[in-house]
Parts: structure tokens; sequence; C-alpha cells
């Protein structure tokens, strides 16, 4: 099987660090796998939370780290100082569109609203064909059961194909969802039942 060229992945994850700390556990894990195997972050460009977490990881283990900030958290004195590189996109809607832009791939890691937001345009950019990037799910703890129980629950009231719902990658140990999106294919299949 052929492997996908993966240079950088767009993490996408909460501001805030969870409940237990499994989850800081597996970003810190997320990011020493991604600076292991020479993969660049890019992600919010904060030092809150999993965001900072993970960037901290991937500097600390040697890797490269790229924020993307909103003017608004950067002028809240949000940014993080000792990312490799950064820029300041003027609104949440141009940052995300630059991050899908620098990225191969993504990984969602437990978050709030806006982590989800995030992943949910993705991995619709890629049903659409807009993109043709993998995208995953660190499942720390079973986070996304539910969230996964809710797909299933939209294949089965006949809402989304069902191949559509195996066109995301899941797992709960970084360097095995990393395999994954490197052997990510695209599903060819139309969206409409």
């Amino acid at each position: 099987m052929t492997e996908r060229s993966i240079k950088t992945i767009a993490v996408f994850c909460g501001p805030n660090f969870g409940a237990t700390g499994n989850f800081a556990e597996d970003a810190m894990e997320l990011g020493k796998a991604l600076a292991s195997q020479g993969i660049g972050l890019v992600y919010g460009g904060t030092t809150k939370g999993l965001m900072g977490v993970v960037a901290d990881a991937v500097l600390e283990a040697g890797g490269v780290a790229h924020g993307v900030i909103t003017e608004s958290l950067h002028q809240h004195g949000q940014s993080h100082p000792r990312l490799t590189s950064d820029e300041i996109a003027p609104t949440l809607r141009m940052r995300k569109q630059r991050m899908a832009e620098l990225a191969d791939g993504f990984i969602a890691l437990p978050g709030g609203i806006g982590t989800i937001e995030e992943l949910m345009e993705v991995w619709t950019m890629n049903q659409l064909a807009e993109i043709n990037k993998p995208v995953g799910l660190l499942n720390t703890s079973g986070f996304f059961d539910t969230f996964l129980r809710f797909i299933d629950h939209m294949v089965e009231t006949k809402f989304l194909p069902v191949a559509q719902r195996h066109s995301i990658s899941v797992d709960a140990d970084a360097g095995r969802l990393i395999g994954l999106l490197r052997h990510f294919k695209p599903v060819n299949v139309s969206k409409w039942l």
C-alpha cells in the first residue's frame, strides 16, 4: 500500500485541559510523535490548554510548530512566544482557511465546539472533493465515542452514506493514528443517497 506524503498536520484541540490528565498526556504524545516522524505542527498558535501542550511537546522534541492565531487572540496576549514560526489572521474564518492550506492532514483532539466545527469543516471539504487530505480523531479515553455514535445515527437515518462514515480515521494512540492518515484513501461515493 502506498504511503501518503505528510509533511504537516493541523491539530484542532481545545484551549482547556479537560477533566483528567489523560487529555494532556495524549496531546503530549501526539506532539512527540509528530516531531519524531518529521511532521510539522500547524495549530491555533496559543499557549492555552491542549493547544499549548501539543505545541510545547513538538518543540521540546525538536520539531517544527507553526501557529496561526487570530488578531483578537494575539491582542489579548495569547500568542505562543516560542514557536518556530507564526502568523496572525484577521478573522477566525481566515485562520481556519490558512490552517487548511498549510496542512497535509488533520487531527482533532478532545475539545469544545470550536474543535468540532473545525473538524467538521475539513471532513466536509473532503466529502465535497474540495481537498484530499486525511482527517483523524485522537480518541483519548473514548472522548469521541458519543460523537461517532451520532455519525452512525446519520448513516442509519440515511443522511450520510456509510462509506463517508469510514472516511475519517480514529485511534487512541497517536503513532497509530498518524499511520492511518499516511494510508488514507479518499472515499469516492456520491454524498446523495
